[in-house]
């Protein structure tokens, strides 16, 4: 009882500056409930308080995938140095500069003080640790080779934040062209073309039927124009909610884009990438290949991707083979069915699927690579297009100025 009422009480980092016992001046910081209870701890020390001030904290920023990895990364490295557990979160804490993740960690260190194992204290943030991420610090925990699986998990998550980075670079530049070319016709449409319209008024001829459309458009910018822009941006908040919350849209655009001519390829080969270095990290750290494949359709980042692991999962639990499971999902490459039953065969499964990812890995890195040579063209004809046929069929009528005269 005493310990869950413990937990209960609020503490804050207190900065004090005193006199130790030979009356050298003394500063340091420690978590206390409040004033007196610091000046208590430091008197048991020998320290003789004369400033003592709660360090304010500051409003940091939203915690990404990115700072656990760093902070995964910099425990790993501390813990492999000797130095123990809660000094090492203390270490962490201190020098990041997201004030975000300092009160995470400072919150994980409360709970490991108070007796909690490390990955039970992981579990009370599922919105930063994963179940992947926590099973396998359990299993660090309970092979007693906690500061090998956070390296191996440092490592896991540094290449999966790659990947990301590299599909999200990929499809970031056609869609700013998209929206700057969207900005450019809107001012065009409001602005430029009823300047013409009332030039064109004055001429007493019949205007080309490319003009009349063109000025169709602008007419409906400049009187809609708020309704165009309230109809566009709430379609894409609703139409990114949905995504994000209605399984049905997920399965959807999941298979949509998939099957897109160009970025299709490039996200499969991401989620195979995903998926097997996934695979091949928890069976690595002792993970029973079932309880394994809990984390592994989640992480390849595809909602088709983890149905498929789910039925993959429940055949390997009947006794099937893990490569005849794979197999019957149909969504693998032939060359991951193939190492993986390599991997079957020889009793190195982890080795084989880890070989599959860093391969897709690379196949990713040379489709982004090559992508963006690929979109130029592409993207230059689309934008001459529509800004070049705008302006064409607003000089059309100029050329028929003969007629009129």
């Amino acid at each position: 009882m005493a310990t869950a009422a413990s937990r209960d009480i609020k503490e804050f980092v207190f900065e004090w500056e005193g006199k130790d016992r030979h009356g050298k001046v003394v500063r340091g910081e420690v978590r206390a409930s409040g004033e007196n209870q610091v000046q208590a701890t430091l008197r048991r020390q020998g320290v003789f308080p004369t400033k003592i001030k709660k360090r304010r904290m500051r409003s940091g920023k939203k915690i990404k995938p990115k700072d656990i990895a760093l902070f995964t990364r910099q425990l790993a490295t501390m813990m492999k140095a000797g130095v123990p557990l809660l000094q090492s979160f203390d270490i962490v804490g201190r020098g990041n500069t997201n004030a975000s993740v300092t009160k995470l960690l400072n919150d994980i260190r409360s709970d490991v003080e108070t007796g909690t194992s490390l990955n039970a204290a992981f579990r009370k943030h599922p919105m930063y640790f994963d179940s992947l991420y926590c099973n396998l610090v359990e299993a660090g925990e309970a092979a007693g080779i906690l500061e090998a699986l956070l390296d191996r998990l440092a490592t896991y998550m540094e290449k999966t934040e790659a990947i990301k980075s590299k599909i999200k670079s990929a499809l970031m530049y056609p869609i700013s062209v998209v929206i700057v070319a969207f900005v450019v016709v809107t001012v065009i449409m409001i602005f430029v073309i009823p300047a013409f319209k009332e030039v064109f008024s004055s001429f007493g001829a019949d205007l080309p039927a490319p003009t009349l459309f063109v000025m169709g458009i602008s007419e409906i910018f400049v009187k809609w124009w708020w309704l165009i822009f309230g109809v566009i941006g709430g379609g894409f908040f609703f139409f990114m909610q949905a995504w994000k919350r209605n399984e049905k849209m997920q399965m959807f655009m999941d298979r949509i884009l998939l099957k897109l001519p160009i970025f299709g390829a490039l996200i499969e080969k991401s989620c195979v990438a995903r998926w097997t270095r996934t695979l091949s990290t928890m069976f690595a750290a002792g993970v029973p290949l079932v309880e394994a494949l809990d984390s592994v359709g989640g992480a390849s980042g595809n909602s088709l991707y983890s149905m498929a692991t789910e039925k993959i999962q429940q055949e390997v639990s009947t006794g099937t083979s893990l490569t005849a499971a794979m197999g019957n999902a149909n969504i693998f490459p032939s060359m991951v069915l193939q190492m993986c039953a390599i991997g079957e065969e020889s009793g190195s499964i982890d080795h084989m699927l880890g070989k599959a990812a860093d391969f897709y890995e690379a196949e990713v890195d040379e489709m982004v690579a090559g992508l963006s040579s690929l979109m130029e063209p592409i993207i230059i004809v689309f934008l001459g297009t529509l800004i070049g046929g705008i302006v064409v069929s607003m000089y059309l009528p100029i050329f028929k100025l003969g007629q009129v005269v």
